[in-house]
């Protein structure tokens, strides 16, 4: 069996899901990481985080990749690794450079870094005409202002390196403009302690329906797993409020979104990754949102799982092996499964959320995750502010979105206001 080098992780659902996989696929790993803590702290009280499952955790400084390779290389020497992986955009491309430095399996470095950083995406994806929406890349707000007048409002600003909608703001003038770059300027530091870019990305804003593409590439080959749909709120925020698997759209769409994800991956020259790319279907054919290089988060793999059986995060574990991935799909009883996140409005201490009791026990819930009494609630933001999330399935048909709406449509928080 495999011996894998984690390096960070998300402190989310990946988490769990990633050493979860590993271990029931009887390999074994080591945790690489900057700060424990970071992991610990988001581990319920009394339970062991799973991260700490690993053969062996190693403290180091992964944010300095000139210490960080021959790092690597001295515990590849010790501890003998078959793979290189991690969940955490942040930490992808120095992933792969790991990988690449130790000739183990993985991704091309380049593609990978160029799938992470926005702008660089949307240069290769536009040489490849790969449609996507008309964009420029600002230096600063003087910059943007001009960029604004030649694209035409309304925009949407966002960061070139941050991830879960943060800071992503839709801007309908000069004076919106001026107040999103401001706010993403006061935030010059990520919460992986890793200096920004300070410029910013100002992009066409689409209009339609918004889906992912979960694939999974292999030795050349892109198998496409399915399409998730995705609702969004939270104005002039895009916080993603629920998604879908199997999205519930025409074959046509369907086919439009699943050929220009594969299309983008090409350009990319992303291979021997699991990937989430999301589409916009718009009047005028799908654009590409973004490529992100690794399994899918907000537990759509779950979703994904619970339908097909196929699981994602096991297959990004043989892939960081250079196995070939198990997915073929099985019965599992369930034609549609979905998810929905409580978005908080306004931030203070949670007293209650009405309608909560027994909700887990209702028929088609597979996951009822909602806080106690006395969380600290933050208003919502971005995809880091959900109060918690229910996941329903639904065995005949496309009914799980409904399903879990109405659901959700019985919870109210009550708050003591900060």
């Amino acid at each position: 069996m495999g011996h894998l080098l984690m390096v960070e992780s998300w402190v989310g659902s990946m988490s769990r899901l990633l050493p979860r996989a590993i271990q029931e696929g009887g390999h074994s790993f080591t945790f690489l990481t900057r700060d424990l803590h970071h992991y610990l702290r988001g581990a319920p009280e009394g339970v062991r985080h799973p991260l700490l499952g690993a053969r062996t955790v190693v403290n180091a400084e992964t944010n300095d990749l000139d210490t960080l390779l021959p790092l690597a290389g001295r515990l590849h020497t010790a501890l003998g690794f078959d793979g290189v992986l991690t969940s955490c955009d942040y930490y992808l491309p120095a992933a792969a450079r790991i990988a690449a430095r130790l000739g183990l399996p993985g991704p091309p470095a380049r593609a990978v870094t160029d799938a992470c950083r926005k702008d660089a995406t949307r240069r290769v994806l536009g040489r490849a005409g790969v449609p996507g929406p008309r964009f420029a890349l600002c230096p600063d707000l003087p910059a943007a202002r001009a960029a604004a007048r030649d694209l035409g409002y309304p925009l949407v600003l966002k960061p070139v390196d941050l991830c879960a909608g943060m800071y992503v703001r839709r801007v309908a003038d000069e004076d919106e403009l001026a107040a999103a770059h401001e706010a993403l300027a006061a935030f010059p530091v990520n919460a992986r302690g890793q200096r920004r870019e300070p410029a910013v990305l100002l992009e066409e804003l689409l209009d339609g329906p918004e889906v992912s593409v979960e694939t999974v590439s292999f030795a050349g080959h892109t198998h496409v797993v399915g399409v998730t749909d995705k609702s969004v709120a939270g104005a002039p925020a895009f916080i993603e409020t629920g998604h879908m698997f199997p999205a519930d759209l025409s074959e046509e769409a369907l086919q439009g979104a699943v050929d220009t994800a594969v299309r983008a991956l090409e350009a990319l020259g992303l291979d021997d990754v699991v990937a989430h790319t999301e589409i916009k279907l718009t009047p005028g054919g799908p654009r590409v949102v973004e490529v992100n290089p690794r399994p899918a988060g907000n537990r759509i793999t779950e979703l994904v799982r619970h339908v097909t059986g196929v699981d994602l995060a096991a297959a990004c574990v043989d892939v960081a092996l250079g196995r070939a991935p198990r997915l073929a799909p099985r019965e599992t009883g369930l034609r549609s499964a979905a998810i929905g996140f409580l978005v908080p409005e306004a931030a203070g201490t949670l007293d209650r959320i009405e309608g909560a009791t027994g909700i887990a026990g209702e028929p088609g819930v597979l996951e009822a995750d909602l806080p106690a009494p006395g969380a600290t609630v933050r208003a919502g933001g971005s995809n880091n502010d959900y109060l918690g999330h229910i996941m329903a399935a639904d065995p005949e048909g496309p009914g799980a979105r409904r399903r879990v709406e109405q659901l959700l449509s019985g919870l109210h928080p009550r708050m003591v206001r900060r």
